[in-house]
């Protein structure tokens, strides 16, 4: 989102925000209505799906439409009328809240509605979600505010301890794509990349290189916090559901899936086969899409 303060107009742009991020001038501010999978502007959460909305809505129509949105599972009820009432006041004219690991699941392709156990983890940019599913329905679930932008903020606090750099938010989403992992790999010394930010010393402009065995050195926190959840997902679950997953395995979806190394990492620590989903970073929009045409399913699994 772009907020211009001069005549406080809003306006939604997407990818351009993104690479408007920490280049704004005095009278622009790049923000994130939206972090830690709830909302953290109200207003400017309203006018980015006003623009969602009227993008993708056929304007001639004079009905307003459904509206589906995936939520953490550890959302509080304050926090879903936050959700709804954004969205109404946007133009939706019904709204429903789905559980994220629900639309995940169903995105994925897992057999939701079988008596069987069906283990998601998703890992998303601010929560990641660990659940059990049998019968349409959340069996068990635990959600963490643990995820991509933790992950991000746990690079830049290594870099700015080790080297004394100070690098930006674009910067540190880059090198989680290029040299982040989780797990110990043959190559790891031979995948390096420069990169560039202010000295926090001289404070002047410099260049360092850093290789994967530093950034999976500064995973470890958030990754552990991971791994902690699953394992007390796996306690928790039913022992017959516990059956299904060892057959089964657990489905990693999410854009934290991508993550070097994570599924390797997961096996090692449960002993259970671990699959990515095809789509991962789209899982749960496909999910939340296959709901729309099967009205019946949507109104069992959404949220009350």
């Amino acid at each position: 989102m772009v907020i211009r303060k001069d005549n406080k107009k809003t306006v939604a742009v997407g990818r351009e925000a993104k690479r408007m991020l920490g280049k704004t001038p005095a009278n622009i501010m790049t923000i994130r209505p939206m972090k830690e999978g709830v909302i953290a502007d109200f207003d400017a959460t309203g006018e980015m799906l006003k623009y969602f909305i009227k993008k993708v809505h056929n304007r001639r129509s004079f009905v307003s439409p459904r509206v589906i949105i995936g939520v953490p599972s550890g959302i509080t009820q304050v926090e879903q009328r936050a959700v709804k009432d954004a969205a109404e006041a946007s133009g939706a004219r019904e709204v429903y809240l789905v559980e994220e690991p629900m639309a995940a699941a169903i995105g994925v392709g897992l057999p939701v509605g079988e008596p069987s156990g069906n283990m998601i983890v998703d890992i998303g940019g601010g929560t990641t979600d660990v659940a059990v599913i049998s019968l349409d329905g959340v069996v068990y679930c635990k959600a963490v505010r643990v995820g991509g932008d933790k992950m991000d903020e746990a690079i830049m606090a290594y870099i700015k301890r080790r080297y004394s750099l100070m690098v930006g938010e674009m910067t540190t989403e880059q090198i989680k794509i290029n040299l982040g992992s989780a797990f110990i790999m043959e190559d790891a010394e031979k995948r390096v990349m420069d990169i560039k930010g202010r000295d926090l010393i001289s404070g002047i402009p410099k260049t360092i290189t850093i290789n994967e065995n530093e950034i999976r050195e500064a995973l470890t926190e958030p990754i552990n916090i991971i791994l902690d959840t699953i394992r007390l997902a796996l306690e928790n679950t039913p022992p017959e559901l516990a059956a299904d997953i060892v057959d089964r395995g657990i489905v990693l979806a999410g854009g934290g899936a991508l993550l070097r190394g994570i599924d390797l990492l997961i096996k090692q620590e449960t002993g259970l086969p671990v699959i990515v989903a095809e789509n991962p970073l789209t899982a749960i929009v496909i999910g939340v899409g296959k709901m729309l045409d099967e009205l019946e399913l949507l109104r069992r699994i959404a949220i009350n």
